[in-house]
């Protein structure tokens, strides 16, 4: 049995940091890794999805160039040089946190599954460690629901679509939310035919109608398919092609893919580490419970990223990661309670977001205004010709606190940290509209529409 102060459970986003943080303080670690180094974002997540997003948008790019007066020729897509340019940045993200962890004074990196003997004790292979004090950093996967026929089919993943050798003819899209769309757009843009299939009335249904009705607009202006409300998914082999079931009562009741992807939802890779021997207790859907402070029910674990059910981003793994080192290290008082909710969606322009909605500030019981404009009157958006999308913030009425805001448009990603920063700051809605941006941005618009902001019931 070899003991260490720490033990950290998975290389993923709140992981190496927090190896390195107790390390620098003069711990022994051991840090215990059954995948790939970088977990989600590195291997399967943000950065082998950004990359393919960035040659779609090439591809994009390309195709429209006489629209901004230069003359190219045919566009077409090597799929292979496309995957490969995406394995190259995985391989090297992956290969980078091996290197950083290996050279950590204090760091012992075992790799193989991790399995709970008790709330001190592992085993991982033929080696049992122990410490006082363990860290969860477990991530998700993509879940497989029970569908009819789902089994008999062969369907994708967002981790096994990555590893596609040939451009499908035909790509169903089962699931019109976040992950789903970044990829129906991308293949679309890559040449397949693309069609989603949502049970909902509207894709994206988190967001506001105004929004999800936006983003739909823009994929369907690129060729991509919608079939809403369908309640009835099904799936079976049609000779080599795969007839999805999307509706029992109207329209085509099925269509044809070549290929489907799943993309219903994620769930925490809980299930398979002997947790109950130490007592750690989880929730229906697997996520460990955690007070506010990323503690599990059994002193001295904790649950950071995807796992813990309070975050499904890297940005809020990385932030867990912080939190708990502060609290550790520095003897602060910091709250996962205390963060803002923000994320962003990475379809084309992207979805920039940050706090309520305008639907959830008035289900929350608050008097609300509201400052709108369309991508349509945003100089910087004409002058790049991407005008789809729009800009809106959300302020309470009697406090003139800033209570959220969506930028759908070019940089909107990059464009909400403006709210974000104000919102963090406490700052009220006049500080904002008052605040000088530079001129020509998207961001410069943010003043304008707060300042244009009309009450709503």
């Amino acid at each position: 049995m070899k003991t260490y102060d720490a033990i950290i459970v998975g290389a993923g986003q709140a992981g190496p940091p927090l190896a390195e943080q107790l390390v620098a303080a003069g711990q022994t670690i051991c840090l215990v890794e059954r995948g790939r180094f970088g977990g989600t974002c590195v291997n399967t997540g943000c950065m082998p999805t950004k990359t393919l997003v960035a040659s779609a948008h090439a591809a994009h790019i390309a195709r429209r160039a006489g629209d901004f007066g230069v003359i190219a020729g045919p566009v077409s897509i090597d799929f292979a040089r496309v995957m490969a340019r995406k394995d190259k940045v995985v391989d090297t993200a992956s290969v980078g946190v091996r290197g950083w962890l290996d050279g950590m004074k204090g760091c012992t990196v075992l790799e193989g599954h991790a399995r709970f003997l008790s709330p001190t004790e592992i085993q991982v292979g033929a080696s049992r460690i122990t410490a006082p004090r363990i860290f969860l950093n477990l991530g998700g996967r993509a879940v497989i629901p029970d569908m009819p026929g789902v089994r008999d089919v062969p369907v994708l993943t967002n981790t096994t679509i990555l590893q596609l050798t040939e451009l499908p003819k035909h790509l169903v899209v089962v699931g019109g939310s976040y992950i789903g769309l970044e990829f129906a757009q991308m293949f679309r843009r890559f040449g397949s035919e693309v069609t989603v299939v949502e049970k909902g009335e509207r894709i994206i249904q988190r967001e506001d109608t105004d929004i999800s009705e936006a983003i739909q607009a823009a994929l369907e202006a690129e060729g991509v398919r919608f079939r809403l409300k369908a309640e009835c998914i099904t799936f079976a082999m049609r000779g080599d092609r795969i007839a999805v079931g999307v509706d029992c009562t109207d329209s085509e009741p099925e269509l044809l893919g070549t290929h489907v992807l799943l993309a219903v939802g994620r769930r925490p890779n809980t299930d398979d580490l002997d947790l109950d021997k130490a007592g750690i207790a989880v929730d229906a859907r697997g996520a460990i419970t955690v007070d506010d402070q990323l503690r599990t029910t059994v002193e001295g674990i904790w649950a950071l990223g995807d796992c813990n059910g309070r975050g499904a981003f890297t940005h809020t793994a990385y932030n867990d990661f912080e939190i708990v080192a502060d609290n550790l290290l520095a003897d602060a008082d910091r709250k996962v309670t205390d963060r803002i909710d923000t994320y962003a969606l990475y379809v084309d322009p992207p979805l920039g977001r940050v706090g309520l909605t305008e639907a959830q500030a008035l289900a929350a019981g608050h008097r609300i205004e509201v400052g709108v404009r369309p991508m349509t009157r945003v100089g910087r958006a004409v002058e790049k010709g991407e005008t789809r999308g729009l800009m809106k913030i959300v302020i309470d009425a009697d406090t003139q606190a800033i209570l959220g805001g969506a930028i759908l448009g070019p940089g909107g990603d990059e464009a909400i940290h403006a709210v974000v920063n104000a919102m963090a700051s406490g700052a009220k809605a006049s500080t904002l509209q008052h605040t000088v941006h530079i001129h020509p941005t998207v961001s410069e618009l943010i003043p304008t529409i707060v300042g244009e902001r009309k009450p709503v019931s």
